[in-house]
């Protein structure tokens, strides 16, 4: 072969590698982005016309050709620890103590952003990377090497040959984030609630391709290991990391005392808004690595290192209007209309006013000035209203005595605080039940979301449930964006659902009181809809956790006619009547752990959603509340822990962490 071609090759790889580092780890490009375009276009130019000249470290190998079929299990060399959180001054304070009681008080901290994202292990040899991993339960993670490779500021290769494992934060930014939702509004796909959310999805998807146009980032912040160059401080490895290509939040600062911790912490709270990325903490860590040695680990994290978590962030503006929506239930909600502002990161128009009750209780008027906060960083609420901002002109609101959406007279049930439509036949209602019957935890019937349904509703496609099985091409091909390709994957998507086991049927049905938990017990314990219809109340009440009310409901719902044309009409078009789950044994149950519990899930989890989380202990004979009391046998606190973590030490009752949790599951599992 041509012995320029192979020096011109070589020269390729060194500049696209220079100059990428230039850009993505230092933010310094020392040439226009055309010149990197030119020269990444001739190297695949001349990659592909001589493919034995390619090599796995070359800027044209990030984006795999082919999706994964699943994920590899991998073992961390070093535990991948969480860390312990502090949220507030005295919790620092308390930390700084223990630490000077065991290594003095000649101790240097190092105070980081905390970025929130994934948290990740690469792995490198001789410069090399070798291996993206996730943290998993903190010893066992998944191979995810292909999707970080699409991460253009991970160096393929090192600027010196060593051999390294190194921690780190794959993240969205806010810009990612923004573009990717948009998109996803486009195609009437689901919305991601925020960017860890969605740099997690990318990162676990199977087909690298995908993961590449999500265009996510990363910094490294800890050395698990260094076999080739040994540092004496943090702060030192950071530096080092940096100067070996590998990408550091530059947002980092040597403390000598507390006070300027605080400092710092007051500063970055500040500023948090005005970052290209969301942060939801500091990470504050001895510097002295001999120190940390002494310092140690407790079972689940160090003891020289500790999470300030920030409070929930709240900010002001204008509540423009109030907006009244009909619920599948008929139950009237008031939601608050906003004047847009950045919360939390992402832009919030709207809040949950949740009854006429809370609006009384919190004396809020149109035109008001209100603080709002992302309860958990995700749910937008009114926290209170700020009276003394007010012109006279602000306007006091009162509930409608009539259905905004087919006219009828609400009601008040009684115990209940919710205005109510009890009209069967209100449009509004039927949408809603409509759009309950295929979301993901009932009949889960993928690209059918809310503006598909709402078209096929006004066209008078669909009346009821059935109706969607009755679907043709044609009918989805009419409706705006929907393209062949899209209407031929609803159709399938839609053939799918039908293969549903029993509980996801039920529960799509919007039985009242019947909810995931109560239609898969049902389901288990009367295998199919036939036997389910002909049973007494008796019958239903001795199935254990289904009480008065909900056997009132399932008895009155199928001795409506209504109903019953429905169900013979869904077993004509061959939807699945029958419980295709799992069989959970009672003597399972009774050896599980969390048999007989009442548990509190408080925080966000990596590993797990909280809906499956919850749908896991309610099988292994626990139950899951929302709030912490003496009542309370344990609570599993995940990133983000706040009050609940608080009151359940207070109350010293029993904390997992998720580690701790998945662990659980896992030995439940095996003993199943």
């Amino acid at each position: 072969m041509d012995q320029g071609l192979i020096k011109r090759v070589k020269v390729l790889r060194e500049q696209l590698n220079r100059y990428g580092y230039e850009y993505y780890a230092l933010d310094r490009p020392s040439v226009p982005d055309s010149e990197y375009d030119r020269l990444m276009n001739e190297l695949i130019a001349v990659e592909t016309e001589h493919p034995d000249l390619i090599v796995p470290d070359s800027p044209t190998q990030r984006i795999a050709a082919a999706p994964l079929e699943a994920f590899n299990k991998v073992t961390h060399r070093t535990p991948m620890m969480s860390l312990g959180n502090a949220f507030d001054e005295q919790d620092i304070r308390d930390f700084d103590h223990r630490v000077r009681q065991v290594v003095g008080d000649q101790v240097t901290y190092v105070c980081e952003l905390k970025i929130d994202g994934l948290a990740v292990s690469l792995n490198y040899e001789n410069g090399q990377l070798t291996l993206g991993a996730t943290r998993g339960d903190g010893t066992t993670g998944e191979d995810i090497t292909q999707n970080l490779k699409t991460i253009l500021s991970i160096p393929l290769k090192l600027i010196e040959p060593v051999n390294l494992e190194v921690r780190g934060e794959a993240y969205m930014p806010r810009r990612s984030f923004e573009h990717l939702n948009r998109q996803r509004e486009d195609t009437e796909q689901p919305l991601f609630a925020n960017p860890r959310n969605a740099a997690a999805g990318s990162l676990r998807q199977l087909d690298p391709k995908i993961a590449a146009k999500r265009h996510l980032d990363i910094f490294l912040y800890q050395i698990a290991n260094s076999y080739d160059h040994p540092i004496e401080r943090h702060s030192e490895g950071l530096e080092w990391l940096q100067s070996i290509g590998l990408k550091t939040n530059p947002a980092w600062r040597c403390c000598s005392s507390i006070d300027e911790i605080i400092a710092f912490i007051d500063y970055w709270t500040e500023q948090r808004p005005s970052l290209s990325y969301d942060i939801d903490g500091i990470v504050i860590k001895v510097d002295p690595l001999d120190q940390q040695q002494v310092l140690g680990f407790t079972a689940k994290s160090p003891r020289w290192a500790i999470a300030y978590k920030f409070p929930a962030e709240e900010v002001v503006t204008t509540l423009e209007d109030i907006e009244l929506t009909v619920g599948r239930t008929g139950v009237i909600t008031p939601t608050a209309i906003l004047a847009p502002v950045s919360v939390a990161g992402t832009t919030v128009q709207r809040a949950s006013l949740h009854n006429e009750d809370f609006i009384c209780e919190k004396d809020i008027r149109i035109g008001d000035h209100v603080v709002i906060k992302k309860a958990g960083d995700i749910i937008p609420e009114v926290v209170n209203v700020l009276t003394d901002q007010r012109i006279g002109k602000e306007v006091p609101f009162h509930m409608p005595e009539n259905c905004p959406e087919c006219g009828s007279d609400l009601v008040r049930l009684e115990g209940e605080v919710a205005l109510r439509c009890i009209n069967p036949k209100c449009s509004a209602q039927i949408r809603e039940g409509l759009i309950h019957f295929v979301s993901r935890n009932a009949m889960n019937i993928d690209g059918l979301g809310e503006k598909v349904i709402t078209q096929l509703f006004k066209k008078e496609l669909i009346e009821d449930v059935a109706d969607i099985y009755q679907l043709t091409f044609a009918d989805l091909i009419s409706m705006e964006r929907m393209g062949e390709k899209s209407s031929m994957n609803l159709l399938e998507a839609i053939d799918i659902s039908k293969q549903n086991s029993l509980e996801k049927l039920l529960f799509g049905l919007g039985i009242r009181f019947i909810g995931e938990k109560a239609a898969r017990l049902l389901a288990e314990a009367f295998q199919d809809i036939d036997m389910l219809m002909s049973v007494s109340k008796e019958e239903l009440l001795a199935v254990d956790e289904i009480g008065e009310k909900m056997a009132d409901s399932v008895v009155t719902f199928f001795q409506n006619e209504d109903f019953l044309v429905l169900i013979d009409e869904l077993k004509s078009y061959g939807v699945n009547m029958t419980y295709t789950g799992a069989m959970i044994r009672q003597e399972d149950v009774a050896d599980s752990l969390f048999a007989h519990k009442t548990i509190v899930l408080t925080g966000k989890m990596e590993q797990l959603s909280r809906h499956d989380a919850q749908e896991k202990i309610e099988q292994l004979g626990g139950k899951v509340t929302s709030s912490v009391s003496k009542k309370t046998d344990l609570v599993i606190a995940g990133e983000g822990s706040g009050s609940k973590f608080e009151k359940a030490q207070s109350l010293n009752i029993e904390v997992w962490d998720e580690e701790q949790f998945v662990a659980a599951l896992e030995e439940a599992s095996v003993d199943q």
